[in-house]
């Protein structure tokens, strides 16, 4: 696995991340079925401003906004990445990366859908212009690749990625030094 230094979309790329494409791009992209990880990504220059409520649809009848301090509390400045995500085969084998994806995309389009991870997304007021993009792991489990990219980020920013709210997997790293 690659080690992110800098959580730029060039690393990103070279990581072998692919789609970089707006959420409503998402029922025509061509997402892979694999299991996966899927980051978004906003650009870091851009200001940034939370609304009072979220666009996500309710889930079991909770409420996805809250407090505009708690937001303003998870925000890592000058972060691209704003969130980790995995995407399993699940027991069938029929999940992966489209299906939850398009769930995420769904919820955020405000229907009813089971993807509270990653709400804080639908709170700022460019959710509209972030981008998603997504990497298949069809030899490796996605929880233990989202778990390393979780840690890599923690290590560089001090923190999680401003809409993730638990670390995931705890998994060995091996980090490669230079020189």
């Amino acid at each position: 696995m690659v080690v992110m230094k800098d959580w730029t979309v060039p690393e990103l790329r070279a990581m072998g991340f692919t789609g970089f494409v707006r959420f409503t791009e998402l029922p025509t992209a061509d997402v892979p079925t694999d299991p996966g990880i899927y980051v978004v990504v906003r650009d870091p220059s851009a200001a940034v401003t939370f609304a009072e409520s979220s666009v996500a649809g309710s889930f079991k009848h909770k409420d996805p906004s809250v407090a505009l301090t708690r937001l303003a509390d998870a925000w890592v400045p000058d972060g691209v990445v704003l969130y980790i995500g995995k995407a399993g085969a699940g027991v069938a084998g029929s999940r992966g990366l489209r299906r939850r994806l398009d769930e995420y995309r769904r919820h955020g389009a405000g229907e009813p859908v089971g993807h509270w991870g990653g709400r804080y997304i639908w709170q700022l007021a460019d959710a509209d212009d972030l981008l998603v993009a997504w990497l298949p792991t069809p030899d490796r489990d996605p929880e233990d690749v989202e778990g390393a990219l979780l840690t890599q980020f923690a290590e560089r920013y001090g923190r999680r990625p401003f809409a993730n709210r638990k670390m995931g997997r705890v998994v060995a790293l091996r980090v490669e030094r230079d020189g």
